[in-house]
């Protein structure tokens, strides 16, 4: 299993779970061309076995891999208690997938091949909402906005 890291912000860490080594490779690049905190796991199993650090991250999650799929990782994180953002990724979806993987909670569901900005707008989301839910959120809003009043 090849795991590429690099530190940064903790709730800009995202966690690449997916069987095929280019498409782990490319996306954990293009993530942390955009100051991502990356790791990236070859299958379900091996993300299991590993943990997730916080709760603030995002998952970029293979449909269909060996093994555990991926709505039976979402399932199994769901019921461990662990509500983290997925973003899936399929060359196979369909959609009853894409119903379900949304029920549960998925934030995205992107078909590959997908356009590098649909992924950073999905991994993105998770932070701006924790930081939009945080009692201090209208102000640091306005001061990033550059607006004191």
């Amino acid at each position: 299993m090849g795991e590429i890291s690099m530190p940064v912000e903790e709730e800009r860490s995202v966690y690449v779970v997916d069987d095929d080594d280019s498409v782990r490779s490319g996306m954990a690049k293009l993530l942390l061309s955009e100051g991502y905190n990356v790791r990236t796991f070859d299958s379900a199993e091996a993300f299991l076995e590993k943990g997730v650090d916080d709760q603030i991250a995002c998952i970029v999650l293979d449909l269909q891999m060996p093994g555990l799929s991926g709505l039976e990782l979402q399932e199994h994180l769901l019921k461990a208690g662990k509500e983290l953002a997925i973003v899936f990724l399929t060359a196979h979806g369909d959609i009853p997938d894409s119903v379900s993987a949304m029920k549960n909670g998925a934030i995205d569901f992107l078909q590959k091949p997908f356009v590098p900005a649909s992924l950073f707008e999905a991994v993105a989301r998770p932070s701006r909402q924790a930081r939009a839910s945080m009692p201090n959120a209208p102000r640091l809003n306005r001061y990033r906005n550059g607006s004191t009043g």
